[in-house]
């Protein structure tokens, strides 16, 4: 299996030469995006309806390096819209950010393939846009993704989506299985197995309470709101609003 991941990972680098675009292009990029898309402005109550399910959510557990852990299940999809999706998947990313301990600027994502199959698989686009986002305008959060125990058939959409990735994101997608006992030391050396959910190998239990998180989301806006200085405007809002 890790024979075979070696070889994918010279086949992308051989298809992917490094880009040539400079730094400042992409934070120029980045910056235009933000003014546009205004992730900051993002407000729990707009995309509560993206997480019913618990499809993606910050996890109440942090790796051993004090990384915000943001959850994945594809197989609890509950929509079909791309971009109220994108919206869901930008919000977590700006809250998971604006939860890191002092010191740390990187994000770890968990994706759990339990109930993942071709039938609930987002399309070949949206994969696409996630990934756009992730590698153009958060290039520098993401740690490290964990695709646990991915079942077989994940590998055909796999030979697809791998090829939007970079280099150096790429390399940053980690395969890991329960029976595989470098998977198991890779994964004990990232997570204290006593957090760690047993979907992942761990000894905890994963529960995720839609009202509850919605509950610490809501906090988290006003916390968003004054770090970007729209506390104000929220206020202003609301009093309009009533």
């Amino acid at each position: 299996m890790f024979r075979r991941r070696h070889h994918q990972e010279q086949e992308h680098h051989e298809m992917h030469p490094e880009s040539k675009i400079s730094g400042s292009k992409k934070l120029e990029e980045t910056l235009v995006w933000r003014s546009t898309y205004k992730p900051e402005e993002i407000r729990w109550h707009e995309i509560a309806a993206e997480g019913e399910t618990g499809k993606v959510f910050r996890s109440n557990f942090h790796d051993r390096f004090g990384r915000t852990v943001l959850i994945m299940r594809p197989g609890l999809q509950n929509t079909t819209g791309m971009d109220n999706q994108m919206r869901q998947l930008v919000y977590l990313i700006e809250n998971a950010i604006l939860n890191l301990p002092e010191g740390q600027e990187e994000i770890v994502w968990l994706i759990d393939f339990t109930g993942w199959s071709f039938s609930n698989n987002v399309p070949i686009k949206t994969a696409r846009e996630t990934i756009s986002i992730l590698q153009n305008h958060y290039p520098q959060r993401l740690a490290v993704a964990f695709l646990y125990s991915p079942p077989r058939i994940f590998e055909a959409f796999w030979k697809i989506v791998k090829y939007f990735l970079d280099p150096k994101t790429f390399q940053k997608v980690k395969f890991v299985y329960p029976k595989n006992k470098e998977s198991v030391e890779i994964m004990q050396s990232c997570f204290d197995v006593d957090n760690l959910p047993t979907e992942f190998g761990g000894k905890a239990t994963m529960k995720y309470d839609h009202e509850e998180f919605s509950k610490l989301m809501i906090q988290d806006d006003v916390k968003t709101a004054k770090f970007w200085g729209l506390d104000q405007t929220i206020n202003r809002d609301a009093a309009t609003e009533s």
